[in-house]
């Protein structure tokens, strides 16, 4: 039977890897790297360099290709079917090390938080998940920009950037933590609304701003058009407050 290990690692700083994700690290027969491209090379070579940090002793390791997922109007269908093609390629990978009964998978943030993994991972028969959390991105974010997630007695609500841009505010929301942005959903909200927006958090490449929408919606948009040129890829997340609200 083979134990596949779920790792968060937080956005890709190696402080941000826990003592646990290290032990199971090390323990690991087999640990898999995605390839995702040449324009998105960074997002491998940042889980070389943790490993390289981390690893006591040599741990094999096999790299991958991702499959690429179909730009289709059946959202939802294309995501399922990508999700099939990926845990067909770690069936494959992990079948070509045979004796690899301890296999680990870094992931960004915690596997926990708008993140497929497990979902993925439950396509998998002959394999039990095991999950070592992680710092998410959300909690990378609160921390660079110093505030608390939550308004006093008030909850929070965690939601897509499609979610926002179809849907606008949802009913009933005090703070809103934004994931998976394509980039500008926020222009659906109000000017007043205040905005603690971060990219690559946690990262030497950690950029960060805030304002209300009427101050910083614009230059987000064009820092976010910059960043993405400059490193082929891009990762941020935002948090929204009504005005007024604290």
């Amino acid at each position: 039977m083979t134990t596949l290990f779920l790792i968060g690692i937080g956005t890709g700083n190696p402080d941000h890897v826990t003592g646990q994700a290290i032990r199971a690290l090390n323990a690991a027969d087999l640990i898999l790297i995605p390839r995702k491209g040449a324009a998105k090379s960074d997002l491998a070579d940042l889980r070389r360099k943790i490993l390289s940090q981390v690893l006591t002793a040599p741990v094999p390791v096999a790299e991958y290709d991702v499959p690429q997922r179909a730009d289709q109007d059946d959202y939802l269908g294309a995501v399922n079917d990508w999700h099939g093609a990926i845990a067909q390629v770690w069936a494959e990978t992990i079948a070509a090390r045979p004796g690899a009964d301890r296999v680990a998978l870094m992931v960004w943030g915690d596997p926990s938080l708008y993140d497929s993994t497990l979902r993925i991972a439950a396509r998998l028969t002959g394999v039990t998940v095991k999950v070592v959390p992680g710092i998410t991105s959300l909690q990378a974010l609160t921390a660079a920009h110093a505030i608390p997630l939550n308004t006093l007695a008030a909850p929070v609500t965690i939601t897509t950037g499609r979610q926002l841009r179809d849907h606008g505010w949802p009913e009933g929301a005090t703070t809103l933590a934004v994931m998976l942005d394509k980039g500008g959903a926020f222009t659906v909200l109000p000017p007043d609304t205040e905005i603690w927006w971060g990219a690559y958090v946690g990262m030497p490449e950690e950029t960060l701003i805030h304002g209300t929408l009427g101050e910083v919606s614009d230059h987000i948009l064009a820092t976010r058009a910059r960043l993405r040129a400059e490193h082929g890829w891009i990762m941020d997340i935002y948090l929204l407050r009504r005005g007024g609200d604290v």
